[in-house]
């Protein structure tokens, strides 16, 4: 039975955790602090943590070396990190903190060739390029950058076949409409992505409920699921509590004959 790895994306905020809707900065729900987050996540054996500074491509600025330092002597596992990141000298900043991972997006739309050298650098599999989708009112998919602010005229299908030609280890799909609402993948722009690319696809933005991660990988052909708000909040009221599901809960998700 194949299990795909199954990511919670933490969001940084200050020195915070938040969790967003649609990206709005602005009504962002305080979440905690992310070295404890960090710990209970250890204990819960996730297969890995992609953290993300909301306001660093806004603030002209990159995540933070030393959160990224905390986060690695805390972590038991690999970590990607990401959030105005446009060098690679940030880039080995982060990777000798302790990070595994990056994760390019604004400067991977101004800056491509970063993606070839950070990746001729450091190896492909550093390199994760996310990119942020939403749709306009006639309902066709518009990539945003700088944390959904800023609308491009880049096609993702076209855009996610150039990031894999260029160097790119693995892309990060991310609804933007879907983005802590809870109603499920966008299963047609993670499928269209999977269809159009031979690297791992990781799909984030709306998870729910864990049978959502079995329908992005089965049915829109991810290699592995990302979410926010299903490992940080529990029950309607959206109380805080970091979970994670078990070995056992996994093998459930994507059992075939279970879940025909």
């Amino acid at each position: 039975m194949f299990i795909p790895r199954i990511i919670p994306v933490l969001l940084l905020k200050g020195k915070g955790l938040v969790k967003t809707i649609k990206f709005n900065k602005k009504t962002a729900t305080y979440i905690g602090d992310p070295i404890n987050a960090v710990r209970i996540f250890n204990d819960m054996e996730a297969d890995e943590l992609v953290f993300l500074d909301i306001l660093a491509s806004l603030e002209n600025r990159s995540v933070s070396v030393e959160t990224v330092k905390d986060i690695g002597d805390e972590a038991f596992m690999p970590f990607a990190v990401g959030g105005g990141i446009k060098t690679v000298d940030q880039i080995k900043e982060l990777i000798n903190a302790g990070a595994e991972k990056v994760v390019l997006n604004t400067s991977a739309i101004e800056t491509p060739e970063l993606i070839t050298l950070a990746s001729g650098l450091f190896g492909n599999q550093s390199i994760i390029v996310s990119i942020d989708v939403k749709k306009n009112r006639w309902g066709k998919y518009k990539i945003y950058s700088h944390c959904g602010s800023k609308e491009t005229k880049l096609d993702p299908v076209e855009y996610a076949r150039q990031v894999a030609l260029l160097g790119a280890g693995e892309i990060m799909i991310n609804s933007i409409d879907r983005d802590g609402t809870m109603e499920g993948y966008d299963l047609e722009i993670i499928q269209k992505l999977a269809d159009a690319v031979s690297i791992p696809l990781i799909a984030c933005g709306g998870a729910s409920k864990l049978i959502d991660f079995n329908g992005a990988v089965k049915t829109g052909n991810a290699s592995a699921v990302a979410a926010g708000s299903i490992f940080v909040f529990h029950g309607p009221r959206r109380a805080v509590l970091i979970n994670y599901p078990t070995k056992e809960e996994m093998k459930e998700i994507f059992n075939d004959r279970q879940n025909k």
